[in-house]
């Protein structure tokens, strides 16, 4: 007779609902809605990295208190143990949930119309309740129908002017007190990508001015407001977007409350190997995917355990890779390495090697200051997930470090390619490296090859593995000789009698 079939493993899955019904694992961060009852301001920000289950848990609060809600998703979770909360909230507010992670568009017209199609869409979901409600007035019905009317003439996108859509949250919020009888819960998930890319793009303050009237509208003058829940990656200035907002309260990396509800903690790890019958890669997966301190918790990145849990699940042999950096850019180390001075060369090999390094940590910059000082990268890299805290210095000084083996593994790719780049870029030096590799001249090539490795980062004896090194210093090279247009290079290859860790066949 066969066993209970294992859940599935949720990769990439941020929808509750689904999670709950469709038999998935589910990591239980339901006492986040109790300790957010009981805890909470009444605009609420968590900055956390990507991957953390931000999304996760905001689409968890929708399904909690929005009404005409599933109330059996929550049979069995920390939340069910609160039976007077879930009595009184429960299935009883007017949810109003938008993601802003697509308005990411090239230029600014683009990204307002992306903005305009995540509000009206969002807006469209009520309409069997508001565009037919006995309790609004015609009047505002046809408010609302402002915030669903379609520009036939254009790209029949949402037809939304600048007024409408700079007060579209506060109004949506009113029409569903109205209906509803209860006020509204705002939830805003990855509120700060449309700043990032109009930082990068060049549209940054005409982003900002727009983002700043709608959040102002909606988290600040809004009668019909309950409580928001925010989410994003960084903690953008209150002189950037939340003028004036003195009911925010920022719960970012550093803070303890809400702390173990953002990653996995080391028991639930524990906890989902042994279901999974993976108790034997716990010291793996501990290496290569812990090691990060959210206010007083070491957690785990919760898309990098699900992931290789369910690669182990196929291939119990298979080894760990770096999930986590293949989910974006990883522009902030190459941009660390490319305005690196002396000492901060010399941070990063400490880095590298395991050390920490005690460094300023401002997390109220503006997307459009974060590279305007070449010490704002440290700050950066911390709220991103590249660096964690290992405890407070004095003021805002932390000691941060390299949280992983993962995360070191970036590190020491982003350095090989920006080290190959900067060698290349003096192709006099490099074609004299080839010429005494291929003249079989050992002294010029060692001599040379050092002075490579003295003008960029060298990766130090402490901590360090030797097969990390070897490794490190083998793909340098290699990518080196590749530059060679008539040279086949090739990469732990078997050449006669052993075994070569790099082969050259040299074409004339």
């Amino acid at each position: 007779m066969c066993g209970r079939q294992k859940d599935m493993l949720p990769i990439g899955i941020e929808n509750f609902k689904e999670i709950r019904t469709e038999g998935y694992y589910y990591v239980d961060k339901t006492g986040l809605i109790r300790d957010l009852l009981t805890r909470r301001s009444k605009v609420n920000l968590f900055t956390r990295p990507r991957r953390f289950g931000k999304s996760l848990n905001m689409s968890m609060l929708q399904s909690f208190f929005e009404y005409g809600g599933e109330k059996t998703l929550f049979d069995g979770l920390e939340i069910s143990k609160e039976p007077d909360l879930c009595e009184k909230y429960m299935g009883k507010y007017p949810v109003i949930s938008v993601s802003l992670k697509s308005v990411n568009g090239a230029d600014y017209e683009t990204a307002r119309a992306l903005m305009c199609s995540v509000i009206g869409e969002e807006a469209l979901r009520f309409y069997d309740s508001l565009d037919g409600s006995e309790r609004l007035n015609e009047a505002e019905k046809e408010r609302y129908r402002q915030l669903i009317d379609i520009d036939r003439k254009g790209n029949e996108g949402f037809a939304m002017p600048d007024a409408v859509l700079m007060g579209s949250l506060r109004l949506l919020s009113a029409l569903l007190e109205k209906h509803f009888g209860e006020k509204v819960i705002i939830l805003i998930d990855e509120y700060d990508v449309p700043l990032a890319k109009a930082e990068e793009k060049g549209y940054y303050n005409e982003m900002v001015l727009l983002i700043r009237n709608i959040f102002e509208q909606a988290l600040k003058t809004n009668n019909s407001l309950y409580f928001a829940v925010l989410t994003g990656c960084m903690r953008v200035s209150r002189e950037s977007i939340f003028t004036g907002l003195n009911n925010l309260k920022v719960l970012s990396v550093t803070s303890v409350r809400f702390d173990e509800y953002f990653g996995f903690t080391d028991q639930e790890v524990r906890r989902m190997l042994e279901y999974y019958g993976l108790s034997g890669k716990y010291d793996t997966v501990k290496q290569w995917y812990d090691g990060y301190r959210f206010g007083n918790v070491d957690v785990y990145c919760p898309w990098d355990v699900i992931s290789y849990c369910d690669e182990l699940t196929d291939d119990p042999s298979a080894g760990p890779k770096d999930y986590w950096s293949n989910t974006s850019s990883n522009d902030v180390v190459r941009r660390l390495l490319e305005k690196s001075t002396a000492a901060m060369r010399d941070d990063i090999e400490r880095l590298i090697s395991g050390e920490s390094v005690t460094k300023e940590v401002n997390e109220e910059l503006t997307y459009n200051d974060l590279y305007s000082r070449a010490e704002n990268v440290w700050s950066v890299l911390f709220t991103t997930g590249y660096l964690t805290q290992r405890g407070k210095a004095d003021g805002e000084f932390r000691r941060l470090a390299i949280p992983n083996r993962e995360i070191q593994n970036i590190f020491m790719n982003q350095i090989r390619e920006w080290m190959q780049a900067k060698v290349r870029e003096d192709g006099a030096r490099l074609q004299e490296f080839c010429e005494a590799l291929k003249n079989a001249d050992t002294g010029s090539v060692q001599s040379i090859f050092t002075g490579f490795l003295g003008e960029t980062i060298s990766i130090r004896d402490t901590a360090v593995k030797n097969e990390l090194k070897e490794n490190f210093y083998h793909g340098f090279l290699l990518g080196l000789l590749r530059s060679r247009e008539n040279w086949k290079v090739v990469s732990n290859r078997e050449s006669g009698t052993g075994f070569a860790d790099i082969t050259v066949e040299i074409f004339a």
